[in-house]
């Protein structure tokens, strides 16, 4: 086994050209090759079958595998299109895996890599996991091959050295300024973020509410710099953000122009999310979700439910909606901000209870020992052993588990198995079209209630 510092002395292999036939779509956006030597390369911007020459851009002779673009496409698949966007491919925007793919073809691929994480992680077929194999688009997302939809309400640019608005390449900090981004949604286009100089910013996070007319801009500035005068093509309230931003993070932001939140209309509501907190970023995601997991859990009159990693209180919400005067519902989440919103989004229900806290710790303090329903919608590195131990042990007759990487779900459901729980049925959603990324919903059920179907 080569040693630190035998590695650190390994020559590196990026720029080094292999041609290859590629071979299956792996979890990440890319296909396996394999160099003559027998190297792994994981190849972006190819589909399987295709041969290619890739380009190294990550690794060295002793790496356990290499990353690489196809650079030239020697035999193609019948699957790809030319990118509609001119700044995808090698080298380019990082945001989209697969441009040059056509949309069912991008659904196939995401089935395939759904399909084998089951496999490989949860010991799952598809079968056993009650999904049908298939992909579901969203409403107004079936398209022609070469066509985008503009779904994405949400997008952060980057912002250049000169002051230029862009998106980060692959893999890296750096910066491919862009003039539009094709599957932002029009309401982020309309505000026109990339023809205009952003001097001093780091980042400019924009937002277009759905369902109202409601535009944010969130504004990070670079160390010492001050906010420039924000003049942008449409209304807009103005936010200023400090340091990175994760979902559950409380980084501090601050109204500078306008509302401090935008209104997102979803299951017959409206939603206040302040600015900075989570949303679903496709503008059908919301309400695709919720039937999705209300058809699932099938709540009645009068039951328990826990939403668990609540956000803005959603799926909370339609819970509560659904389960009647003599239901009761509690919500945990971790930020903050979310909490705030969700108990002002949930103010006139009043069995309904919103905690702020982590759930591993929060659930616990509770003393709820019982439950009828389940909703659990980690972020992406999923809810883990002991969240699932503590969540089974409730006893659900239903749990609806809302995942959106299918590695992260695989390893919750092996957890869920070995705690008494499987699923019942399972649907996949492509709420991300032109990447690799898409939802699953997973609805499970205790062992002893499969057993009696």
């Amino acid at each position: 086994m080569p040693t630190a510092h035998s590695s650190s002395m390994a020559a590196s292999l990026v720029g080094r050209e292999y041609e290859v036939e590629v071979g299956p779509v792996a979890h990440g956006g890319h296909c396996v090759a394999r160099t003559a030597e027998g190297q792994v390369l994981f190849v972006r911007h190819t589909l399987p079958g295709e041969r290619v020459v890739a380009r190294v851009t990550e690794g060295r002779e002793d790496s356990r595998f290499l990353r690489a673009d196809a650079v030239t496409v020697l035999t193609a698949s019948k699957d790809r299109v030319p990118a509609p966007c001119p700044f995808s491919g090698p080298g380019k925007c990082g945001g989209c895996d697969w441009q040059h793919v056509k949309p069912g073809a991008q659904r196939r691929l995401k089935g395939e890599v759904l399909a084998e994480q089951l496999r490989a992680l949860a010991g799952l077929t598809p079968e056993e996991a009650g999904w049908d194999g298939t992909v579901e688009p969203a409403p107004g997302d079936k398209v022609a091959p070469g066509e985008v939809p503009a779904w994405r309400t949400r997008v952060q640019y980057a912002v250049d050295d000169e002051g230029r608005a862009g998106l980060r390449r692959h893999r890296s900090h750096e910066v491919e300024p862009v003039d539009r981004c094709l599957i932002a949604a029009e309401g982020v286009t309309e505000l026109g973020i990339e023809h205009r100089r952003w001097p001093g910013i780091a980042t400019v996070e924009a937002i277009a509410a759905t369902g109202s007319s409601d535009r944010m801009a969130i504004l990070t500035p670079r160390p010492g710099a001050r906010l420039p005068l924000v003049e942008l093509d449409r209304p807009v309230s103005v936010m200023r953000a400090e340091g990175e931003r994760g979902r559950g993070g409380e980084h501090p932001v601050h109204r500078v122009h306008g509302r401090a939140f935008v209104r997102e209309r979803a299951d017959d509501r409206t939603w206040r999310v302040s600015g900075g907190g989570f949303w679903q970023s496709h503008r059908e995601a919301a309400g695709v979700l919720v039937d999705a997991v209300m058809r699932g859990l099938t709540p009645r009159k009068g039951e328990m439910a826990l939403d668990l990693y609540c956000g803005a209180g959603l799926f909370a919400g339609a819970l509560a909606e659904r389960l009647g005067e003599r239901g009761a519902v509690l919500g945990i989440e971790a930020s903050r901000r979310a909490v705030e919103d969700a108990r002002h989004n949930l103010a006139d229900f009043p069995r309904v209870r919103v905690e702020q806290g982590t759930v591993a710790k929060v659930l616990p303090r509770t003393g709820i020992t019982e439950a009828d329903l389940v909703v659990l919608d980690p972020p992406r590195a999923g809810a883990g052993e002991e969240v699932v131990r503590r969540v089974a042990a409730l006893g659900a007759r239903r749990i609806a588990y809302v995942a959106c990487d299918p590695a992260a779900l695989a390893r919750d459901l092996a957890h869920f198995r070995t705690a008494g729980y499987v699923p019942r049925f399972l649907r996949a959603l492509d709420l991300f079209p032109m990447t690799q990324h898409m939802e699953c919903v997973a609805i499970l059920q205790p062992v002893t209630a499969a057993s009696a179907r």
